[in-house]
């Protein structure tokens, strides 16, 4: 017999579905079949209702629609418990991120990480080498949304830097952390750039720099000159 809270989450899924929206979502997630088209917004604040349910079915459930597993990324990151408990669920997590949607949307939810630093830098630290694309990329996100401070930056863009995983989305995540470093520290990210030996990652960091409007437009040309 199926569990109450999981038919309700499902039913709930299958309401809010909007097909426009599944058409503009699917259209950035190739290769990804399970889209309803339900905006984040809305899975945000229906999760903030589950938390305060019996939620435990349903996070051990195996969710069809990637909607539903984004619900489950943010009901961890809004469980009130001690932070080792929370990085059991993480753990366990992570096998089902499949695409960078789910991965991204996961990682900001993980606030806690904000008080628990070190805790979970020597967590994410290893999956840098994962043979797994999104363990990888999971990783790097993490890094650029949580760690780039000045305790942290030398570490993270040596760990950037050594990223080795060909997966298209684990090159975009070191790209895209790189950019988020360079545009916080540039001199101590200027090496980095400069020596990486992965010529996709370091054309796409330099690509995201000057996508920034947080670099003067007059920079950019000398940005691209020198790190290129």
């Amino acid at each position: 017999m199926e569990d109450l809270i999981v038919k309700q989450v499902r039913d709930w899924l299958l309401a809010e579905k909007e097909e426009a929206y599944k058409e503009f979502s699917s259209s950035l997630l190739p290769g990804v079949n399970n889209v309803l088209g339900i905006r984040i917004p809305k899975l945000r604040k229906y999760a903030k209702s589950l938390v305060k349910q019996d939620y435990e079915s349903f996070l051990s459930h195996a969710c069809e629609y990637i909607e539903g597993i984004m619900l489950q990324g943010m009901l961890i990151g809004l469980i009130k418990e001690p932070p080792e408990q929370k990085l059991k669920r993480i753990k366990k997590f992570l096998h089902k991120i499949d695409n960078w949607a789910v991965c991204d949307t996961f990682c900001g939810g993980l606030k806690f990480t904000k008080e628990n630093q070190a805790l979970v830098w020597n967590f994410i630290e290893p999956l840098t080498t994962s043979d797994k694309e999104y363990e990888v990329r999971f990783a790097l996100v993490m890094m650029l949304s949580y760690f780039i401070n000045d305790e942290y930056i030398e570490k993270v863009l040596k760990l950037i830097h050594a990223v080795s995983h060909e997966g298209y989305y684990a090159k975009m995540g070191a790209a895209w952390a790189m950019s988020i470093c360079y545009i916080n520290y540039p001199d101590k990210s200027r090496p980095y750039i400069k020596t990486l030996q992965n010529q996709e990652i370091k054309i796409k960091s330099v690509r995201k720099i000057c996508e920034s409007l947080r670099i003067p437009k007059e920079e950019k040309t000398k940005i691209r000159n020198e790190l290129l």
